[in-house]
């Protein structure tokens, strides 16, 4: 059974996820089937306590707050190794009128944030790209500040080839309308999150993105004149 000489539970997690790198199959899973359980009760206690920093500067929603799987879902995958590499966990915000989810992912060498909106429903995509074609100033001004920049880089998020449908490719907008998602990552360095109380940096790295989910809130709840939606 794999072991860590550890006294930290992360270090514990984080070694746990490297054998498993290296040893992704059935037979080593089960052989080290405790050390999967105590690396998943680890990593669900850091996803409680990090909601419970969130909830500091954040309206945090405990029923959609969430750890994933390790099992990978292989039926239509080019890759059959049966597990995933890190864990992830999500977080979602109370109430109709507060957008945006939060992510994390734990992988050595790999460990990220996400924040933001990764699937947003066809008429919420609609409507976010009718209020920036109409006016992304405020939009802009989020994404391109410079300590915005210095956390999470570039906005990410597939995008359209050409000019979505109902909208014009000379749109002066148009870069911000071929976007299909719109989130941003923070990568993390695993020295990071195996130190004392990971969660609390990782909450700060999280309430740095809170102006671009206001703007995207307002966005997503009022129509073109302002009106609220809800």
């Amino acid at each position: 059974m794999f072991q860590s000489t550890s006294n930290s539970h992360m270090r514990d997690t984080f070694g746990f996820l490297k054998a498993l790198a290296k040893n992704n199959n059935r037979e080593w899973f089960t052989a080290n089937k405790d050390s999967y359980q105590a690396s998943l009760e680890e990593v669900k206690r850091f996803s409680s306590r990090l909601a419970e920093q969130m909830k500091r500067h954040d309206n945090i929603d405990d029923s959609r707050t969430k750890v994933f799987r390790i099992y990978r879902d292989t039926r239509f995958a080019k890759d059959k190794t049966p597990y995933k590499n890190g864990w992830s966990g999500s977080f979602g915000r109370a109430t109709k009128a507060l957008r945006g989810g939060y992510y994390f992912h734990l992988e050595p060498g790999n460990s990220y944030l996400a924040g933001g909106f990764f699937g947003p429903s066809p008429q919420d995509l609609v409507h976010i790209r009718k209020h920036l074609s109409q006016d992304a100033s405020a939009f802009r001004a989020i994404i391109d500040d410079t300590s915005f920049k210095q956390v999470f880089g570039d906005m990410l998020g597939e995008q359209v080839k050409s000019a979505p449908k109902g909208f014009q490719k000379d749109d002066p907008n148009i870069d911000l309308l071929r976007y299909k998602q719109f989130y941003f990552n923070h990568n993390l360095d695993d020295q990071e999150l195996m130190g004392h109380e990971p969660e609390v940096k990782v909450s700060k790295i999280f309430q740095a993105i809170r102006p671009y989910f206001d703007v995207m809130s307002e966005i997503l709840t009022t129509d073109l004149n302002g009106i609220s939606l809800i």
